[in-house]
């Protein structure tokens, strides 16, 4: 790899907003605090300004266009994030420049800008944290094989274009390999680590405590291919096949899902048992999920969720809670033995797990006890920044700080305080 003229980044993220995204927001202040000079697009959010300073990273926002739903409705969301990123893009390097563009998908069609810059000598790096193609499928299930094959292009041309692709897990890494052609020594397994200065207990929410011995959590974004749908049945089986009803679950997020999760359990009669929260702040998340015996990954098992390391797994092992979740390749490297595992995709499996823990509080306490080791030990934000640290060594000049970090134990940027308008994106991006 060349080395760079300077070391100006210029971050860029659509589906989600800043400092919303955990990812981003972490990625920023590692880079940011190793020297690195940190500017963001993003989509804007409740308010937010068009351009501020938050920790010394320089954010650029344009009005968001989010889909309502449907394949049509997508992308026009992604045209419009695209022209609206460019416009703004010029007058980041006219005013402060950057010589690296760092995207982060979904969409994958920020390439576009990549290809437009390459003459001027920027360079292009691609943050691969979706597997879109695929993601695709399971959410619209199966839907056009036109789009589909749409996305596999610009996904490979993301790839191919790429100086360097970041990816999130070693099944993604795989898939950059033999679907984008990318050179191994071109890409560098950044996983999303949780901040354990974010994600730590706090005292229980008396009211969610007094409604059941034993409370379910799940936290997440409620999409039709992020699984809800079959906890909701999985609790169905519970009550009216295993007879139990000594228990509570809270589903905190939001998504086009919600209404029509809320209708099912109301089918299935289920409803008495489960709360949707939507959005909810960071303090009262931290609290809910504090209130919880068990934690739950519904996310059934295709070839997106197969490949995919959900954030959540490891955010609920920092918090020290069990797990049940379906049997998922990336679920096993994350969590290890700290979950239990149901037969994937049945729900009566799943019901069955959580009878298992609910009726043994010491295994509980063992399997919550293992996930924080594994948080600590290899997980966490910490261990993962020095990935990112070594990435960009490979591809710019490498600022003085930066060369410390690397050499120093790793510290936890300091977390960002969402003020009151910031707080629905708490849950928004997690998976």
């Amino acid at each position: 790899m060349k080395s760079l003229a300077g070391n100006r980044i210029l971050m860029i993220l659509e589906n989600s907003s800043y400092p919303g995204d955990p990812r981003p927001r972490r990625e920023s202040l590692t880079l940011q605090r190793a020297g690195y000079e940190v500017s963001i697009i993003a989509a804007s959010r409740g308010g937010q300004p068009r351009h501020e300073v938050m920790d010394g990273v320089h954010v650029f926002r344009y009005r968001a266009c989010y889909s309502q739903g449907g394949a049509w409705g997508y992308m026009l969301e992604f045209a419009w994030a695209l022209v609206a990123t460019f416009a703004i893009s010029l007058r980041v390097w006219w005013k402060r420049g950057f010589d690296v563009i760092h995207a982060h998908n979904p969409p994958d069609i920020f390439v576009l800008l990549a290809l437009f810059y390459k003459p001027f000598g920027k360079k292009f790096v691609f943050d691969h944290h979706d597997l879109a193609p695929e993601m695709y499928d399971a959410h619209f299930n199966g839907g056009s094989r036109l789009m589909f094959r749409a996305l596999v292009f610009f996904e490979k041309l993301s790839c191919r274009v790429a100086d360097h692709v970041i990816a999130t897990n070693e099944s993604y890494k795989a898939m950059e390999i033999e679907r984008g052609g990318v050179r191994p020594e071109c890409i560098t397994v950044v996983r999303n680590g949780p901040d354990l200065d974010r994600v730590k207990l706090t005292a229980p929410d008396p009211q969610l405590r007094a409604k059941a011995p034993t409370i379910f959590g799940y936290v997440g974004v409620m999409g039709h291919q992020d699984g809800l749908d079959y906890l909701v049945r999985s609790l169905r089986h519970l009550v009216y096949d295993l007879e139990r009803t000594d228990f509570y679950c809270i589903a905190v997020g939001d998504g086009v899902a919600l209404e029509g999760l809320r209708q099912l359990a109301k089918e299935l009669g289920v409803q008495d048992y489960i709360l949707f929260t939507g959005f909810v702040s960071e303090e009262d998340l931290m609290r809910y999920l504090s209130t919880a015996d068990i934690m739950v990954d519904p996310d059934p098992s295709n070839p997106f969720t197969d490949r995919s390391t959900m954030i959540k797994m490891s955010e609920y092992m920092a918090l020290t809670k069990p797990i049940v979740a379906f049997d998922l390749p990336e679920h096993r490297v994350t969590s290890q033995d700290a979950a239990l595992y149901a037969k994937a995709n049945d729900e009566g499996d799943f019901a069955r797990q959580l009878v298992r823990l609910m009726d043994d509080p010491q295994l509980r306490e063992e399997m919550g006890r293992r996930g924080r080791r594994r948080v600590e030990s290899h997980l966490s934000w910490p261990h993962q920044e020095k990935c990112l640290l070594s990435a960009y060594g490979k591809i710019c000049r490498v600022p003085q700080a930066a060369a410390t970090a690397a050499k120093s134990p790793a510290q936890s940027p300091t977390p960002y305080r969402a003020a009151p308008e910031h707080t629905e994106e708490v849950v928004s991006t997690v998976r």
